[in-house]
């Protein structure tokens, strides 16, 4: 078909050999990141309640667990596979960059629709993110908030993309049912379903399911990781940017 993206391999490039990390990798990363985040969550509430946080503290509790399993996700690959741009199908094609701006395109339409018939099931009062009620009325300096807006933006998709539509992806096509593999479809139902249910916000989750259908597309029509990202990173932006114009005082919550 004109216009889409099949993932091809390198002929120049010798297959590498078949990783030795599965599932186990990735409910291990999983564990790593509710443990950190626990971890992190106690010893930055020891003496008050996330409300009562200061806005550095906010910024770690929001960061440090979600790097630190994409770090050990990683780490898994370096150790338990061809590291992490074999394994996780990580290297950089234009092609990819501007699939994944198409897509991301379109997942910022499908989400703005989707929010707003989310936002009228649920009413404006249970329509707030974990993370957009963790910084509402909080005073935000101006170099904290931009931090913010470049983790969710830029640096919280990547994480992200790392842990599911790389490491739970490449988990699920290694799974056989009979003799055959489960393959890229298996993988993309998966780690879309996962991805929506992982944010731990029950309420978010149908909506988190149409924001991950275009990210996962860009996952299953090129082969590679990049596409996933950069439209995971599209469809970010306008979000954290609403953050980080209510955090300067510049928009309205």
């Amino acid at each position: 078909m004109p216009g889409v993206v099949r993932p091809v391999s390198d002929p120049e490039v010798p297959a590498a050999p078949p990783h030795r990390w599965g599932f186990g990798a990735f409910l291990f990363v999983e564990a790593v990141l509710l443990a950190s985040a626990a971890l992190v969550g106690a010893v930055l509430t020891r003496d008050g309640t996330p409300d009562s946080l200061p806005v550095r503290d906010v910024l770690i509790g929001t960061m440090a667990p979600t790097v630190i399993a994409a770090l050990t996700a990683l780490a898994i690959t370096k150790v338990r596979g061809n590291g992490p741009l074999t394994d996780l199908r990580l290297s950089w094609r234009w092609d990819d960059v501007k699939l994944g701006l198409k897509l991301g395109v379109l997942g910022l339409a499908c989400t703005c629709v989707g929010v707003l018939v989310w936002t009228e099931i649920v009413g404006e009062q249970n329509a707030t993110s974990a993370i957009g009620a963790l910084v509402e009325d909080k005073p935000m300096s101006v170099s904290a908030a931009i931090a913010m807006f470049l983790y969710l933006w830029l640096l919280g998709p990547i994480c992200e993309e790392i842990i599911y539509r790389g490491l739970l992806w490449g988990a699920t096509e290694r799974l056989e049912w009979g003799r055959e593999k489960w393959g890229r479809v298996a993988a993309f139902v998966l780690s879309t379903a996962v991805f929506a249910v992982s944010h731990l916000e029950p309420l978010r989750t149908s909506l988190l399911l149409v924001i991950a259908v275009p990210i996962g597309l860009a996952r299953l029509l090129t082969g590679r990781l990049l596409g996933s990202i950069v439209a995971h990173q599209m469809n970010n932006f306008l979000p954290a940017l609403a953050i980080l114009l209510t955090a300067l005082g510049l928009a309205e919550a």
